[in-house]
């Protein structure tokens, strides 16, 4: 007869035999058993207990943009499972595999009006690539194996399973844990562009003299970065990127022409496009953002598109050559292809580092006027400058929406490419970058991890920085701190002729209130003494925060095109 465990203790073992390492998460009664068997078990996973579902699912979505595992959050019934959606509708229209858990009423309770009872499975449907409720323990190994291998192969997205709490008590058969090991890694079972449409877009590639390349999130996704740069470099083009897709090529690579797009794009990099007479969209959606609005390519020139999803393929531009499959394996077969005929590509091509060269040029001129300016309240130029300056080469970068986003999208250089920017750019929820910069910080410990916010996202996380101390984490921590809610300041600024309504908000010491917290902090209002205060901070060894009393942004030189004209 087999052994019997029982449904917690089943999950334990599933998320083991899945290499998982770390769970985020937070406590609550229909989640006791599952805890119990965490904490009875020999399983080699740690379990962070954060202060916020919500910062329990953005720690798990960075936590796997840096390790390429799966990030697992768990949360607890009624409100739990509520606050736990937002980290997880994020990774899944990010492409980031999450999977969130989260416990129940009991089985037996349903229908009787128990304390937090809700239709989960409903609640988590239009929001996740795969989710379920569990009603029988012997469930449970097979929902996990599904989940890990609805995340990872395909277009990776997030998953959720509903346990309740009798079914965490109920016995199964110890005999039926085992994994699919493929599926604790994304992407997994990858599969390649066909032939035929590798020789379309190879013949489209040569002929054209202009061609551009576009990259999304997933090129770095993929682990595509080193073909992407060997076929920019074959063919001497510029490659622009999404701001998801920053790193796709190292930011000083002098092919890499920046970001494009509404946020962070600057009339240079439009230029780039509006320049090409093609424009090959590698992992990237087109989407309203990187495109401005679909006016930037134009639909008259011809576009080559690839994805692991056909279904992004044609949804916005008409294509002339579809590539559907994993970025790293079909641009590899096009390397090929593209070495072998390039005695046919056309002549008299632009030269791809020249056109680059001039657009930074034009680019960051106005840029570093500003960034070395001695003009207070401090520029976001020179904050942006300054961390450029001194941050080491594998540094980690997690900024929230509002004036950090387009700043640090657009200005922001890696030397080296590959996941050093998350931001989250699917939902754009306030409060992500503390949290973020957590998930990093656990996934990548070697590297100098930094959470860049508004003083508006601050106050949606705050709570974190307990968690940061605890851990002993030694984030950074960069407040740039303007008393308003920048980004529809900006807005109404530009849109509603400078109808300012219900933006403004009183300063917060933010350094007293992390001190309060155990966090090394300062405060710094004179833009002289910032690069010393910043490079004592990163140096320092401990969790650190730097509350820049900062320029705002409706009054700042944003590069965010409805702003620019």
């Amino acid at each position: 007869m087999a052994d019997k465990i029982n449904g917690a203790e089943a999950l334990v073992r599933m998320l083991q035999e899945y290499d998982v390492k770390h769970i985020f998460g937070l406590c609550g009664d229909t989640s006791l058993p599952f805890y119990d068997a965490l904490a009875r078990l020999d399983h080699g996973m740690q379990h962070i207990l954060t202060r916020d579902e919500r910062s329990a699912g953005y720690m798990a979505d960075a936590y796997a943009r840096v390790t390429h595992k799966v990030g697992v959050c768990e949360g607890p019934s009624g409100g739990g499972a509520t606050y736990l959606l937002p980290g997880l509708v994020e990774a899944n229209e990010s492409s980031i595999p999450v999977l969130g858990i989260t416990s129940d009423v009991p089985v037996t309770s349903r229908g009787k009006f128990p304390l937090t009872e809700l239709d989960q499975q409903a609640l988590y449907k239009p929001l996740t690539k795969w989710n379920t409720t569990i009603d029988l323990a012997a469930q449970i190994p097979s929902a996990v194996r599904t989940a890990f291998r609805a995340m990872t192969t395909g277009k990776p997205g997030s998953a959720h399973i509903c346990l309740p709490h009798d079914v965490q008590k109920h016995p199964i058969d110890a005999g039926d844990i085992w994994a699919q090991k493929e599926h604790s890694h994304y992407p997994a079972q990858r599969y390649v562009a066909n032939d035929s449409d590798i020789e379309t877009a190879t013949k489209l590639i040569l002929a054209a003299k202009f061609p551009v390349i576009v990259c999304g999130g997933g090129i770095i996704n993929s682990g595509a970065e080193e073909t992407l740069k060997n076929i920019a470099e074959l063919l001497n083009i510029p490659v622009c990127t999404t701001v998801s897709g920053q790193g796709s090529l190292a930011g000083t690579h002098p092919l890499n022409a920046g970001v494009v797009g509404a946020n962070g794009g600057v009339m240079a990099t439009r230029e780039v496009i509006n320049s090409a007479d093609l424009v090959f969209f590698m992992t990237c959606r087109a989407g309203s953002t990187t495109t401005e609005n679909w006016r930037f390519p134009n639909k008259t020139i011809p576009i080559i598109h690839l994805d692991v999803d056909p279904e992004t393929i044609g949804a916005n531009y008409p294509i002339a050559a579809s590539l559907v499959g994993d970025a790293k394996l079909t641009l590899e077969k096009l390397l090929t292809e593209l070495k072998d005929n390039i005695q046919n590509r056309a002549k008299d091509c632009v030269d791809g580092k020249a056109v680059v060269a001039k657009t930074k040029a034009i680019k960051f001129e106005p840029f570093l006027k500003l960034a070395n300016s001695n003009d207070s309240p401090i520029l976001p130029e020179r904050i942006v400058h300054t961390l450029n300056k001194l941050l080491p080469k594998d540094a980690i970068v997690c900024a929230d929406p509002g004036t950090p986003c387009p700043y640090f999208s657009a200005y922001f250089l890696s030397d080296i490419p590959g996941r050093h920017f998350i931001t989250n750019r699917a939902h754009g929820a306030l409060g992500f970058a503390m949290s973020a910069a957590v998930g990093a910080a656990v996934g990548r410990p070697q590297s100098k991890c930094v959470a860049v916010m508004g003083d508006g996202s601050f106050g949606f996380t705050v709570g974190e920085l307990e968690t940061i101390t605890r851990y002993k984490l030694p984030i950074l921590m960069v407040v740039i701190s303007n008393s308003v809610y920048g980004w529809i300041k900006a807005s109404q600024k530009s849109g509603y002729d400078q109808r300012y309504y219900s933006v403004d908000f009183n300063r917060t010491n933010h350094a007293k209130v992390a001190e309060a917290y155990g966090v090394r902090s300062w405060t710094v209002e004179d833009p002289q003494k910032l690069e010393a205060v910043l490079k004592a901070a990163i140096e320092c060894g401990e969790p650190a925060l730097v509350d820049i009393i900062s320029q705002p942004l409706q009054d700042a030189a944003a590069p965010v095109s409805q702003w620019m004209g």
